[in-house]
């Protein structure tokens, strides 16, 4: 009994792992075929069940994704004839269905599977016109990345529930609700051409970066990182970079992600305390994450002018090219966030432009330019600012005052590792 529970453990793991990564793959594949993307995930998940239910007691096949492709196409034909021989008793036969089965065809001749075939070029493609439709900009943001999770991640309502910080009910609605919007709005399953395209894959990258950064930095609850975000972030910009390789601002995020998820290890202590960027031990820092982010941002370089994407990792990069803080070079990274508030102008850039200032150039000149920003409307409930004027303030000793502004910090924001690390700063001013 116990070696079939073992069998069947090893077994699920492996499917699991094997859905992780082919996923994107099948339910595209079926989406092309039946031009219906909720029927297609269903038949995904129909062949996925059939594997958990085989492959324990017949054993993992050689070629798993092949055998999960080959299973969920071969139900989709099965939905496709089933179909065709509804229609046609109602006399709704389309013309498409109606060439394939003139003269006596059938779904199971060698001439209709052959059309329905597909070699590795067609099915990048599938995932690539996936990726677009996932985050189609009719849906809203918190839909697009519950989706894009969902279908090209790989990860079960559950996971991406956990992941936000939401019931598992909200996220399986927004995904329900994302499904039928894009079939009411006609979503076609193609990447855009020409004038749309660009505005539509701003769209895949900005969700792709608000996955990454939510687990980067958890916008709330008790853990400072969400490994999982991050690395299903990159994972799908890495898989974007090889389907659209002359897009430089894909590359530029890609550069950026790589960076930033190099110093996973760092950023934590073993009881999950946050360690900030200037505290960190920088030989935990992972070189090869580094390397392969400074080689797309050469890259993003070469295909054109660097994008907003491509200035933050070129940002990032000044950081991981320091060995030591006091090697950072902050003129420069001073000198990108102007040009970054040029090209894409907001508060938040403003912001972390005032770090970099008082960096560069002393902490009066970073406070000048925080305290610019204090009656913006879209900063006033925003933690970040108040805890940038408490690190200037305090380093031009101004102690009460920044006391007062990491104790504001720590009562807006939401995640509690935060909390806890400005609530201590500002403990250490109060008895210095």
């Amino acid at each position: 009994m116990t070696g079939a529970a073992d069998t069947g453990n090893v077994a699920g793991k492996v499917v699991d792992a094997v859905w992780r990564m082919e996923s994107a793959r099948i339910v595209g594949a079926l989406t092309r075929m039946l031009r219906d993307l909720g029927r297609a995930e269903e038949l995904a998940q129909d062949a996925l069940l059939e594997a958990l239910e085989r492959w324990p007691g017949d054993g993992v096949p050689d070629r798993p994704g092949a055998w999960l492709m080959q299973v969920a196409k071969r139900r989709a034909l099965d939905h496709l004839r089933h179909h065709a021989m509804h229609a046609s008793k109602e006399g709704e036969l389309s013309w498409e269905m109606d060439n394939l089965l003139a003269d006596g065809g059938s779904f199971r001749d060698p001439a209709v599977l052959a059309m329905l075939a597909q070699d590795a070029a067609d099915i990048d493609d599938d995932v690539l016109r996936l990726i677009f439709v996932c985050c189609h900009p009719v849906l809203s943001a918190e839909a697009r990345a519950a989706l894009a999770l969902k279908l090209l991640g790989g990860l079960a309502t559950g996971e991406i529930a956990r992941a936000f910080l939401v019931p598992e009910a909200t996220v399986a609605q927004r995904i329900v609700r994302a499904k039928r919007t894009l079939t009411e709005a006609r979503v076609p399953f193609e990447v855009p051409r020409g004038e749309e395209l660009k505005p539509r894959l701003a769209s895949v990258l900005q969700v792709i970066y608000l996955i990454f950064n939510e687990g980067y930095s958890a916008s709330a609850g008790n853990e400072w990182l969400r490994p999982t975000l991050c690395r299903e972030a990159l994972r799908l910009s890495r898989v974007l970079a090889e389907l659209m390789p002359d897009e430089g601002e894909v590359h530029g995020l890609v550069a950026l992600m790589e960076i930033q998820s190099s110093r996973e290890r760092a950023r934590t202590g073993p009881d999950g305390a946050p360690i900030l960027l200037m505290e960190q031990d920088r030989s935990r820092w992972d070189r090869l994450l580094i390397g392969r982010g400074l080689a797309a941002l050469e890259r993003a370089g070469r295909l054109g002018a660097l994008g907003p994407y491509a200035l933050q990792a070129a940002i990032a990069a000044c950081h991981a090219r320091a060995l030591t803080p006091d090697a950072t070079d902050w003129a420069r990274i001073a000198a990108l966030y102007d040009a970054l508030a040029q090209l894409m102008p907001s508060p938040v850039v403003e912001l972390n432009r005032a770090v970099a200032l008082g960096m560069a150039y002393g902490p009066q000149a970073g406070l000048a330019l925080a305290d610019a920003l204090l009656d913006v409307p879209a900063l006033r409930n925003y933690h970040l600012l108040p805890s940038v004027r408490g690190d200037l303030l305090a380093k031009l000793g101004r102690h009460a005052e920044a006391q007062a502004e990491f104790e504001r910090a720590a009562g807006l924001t939401q995640n509690e590792r935060e909390r806890a690390v400005l609530e201590s700063r500002a403990a250490a001013l109060g008895n210095p």
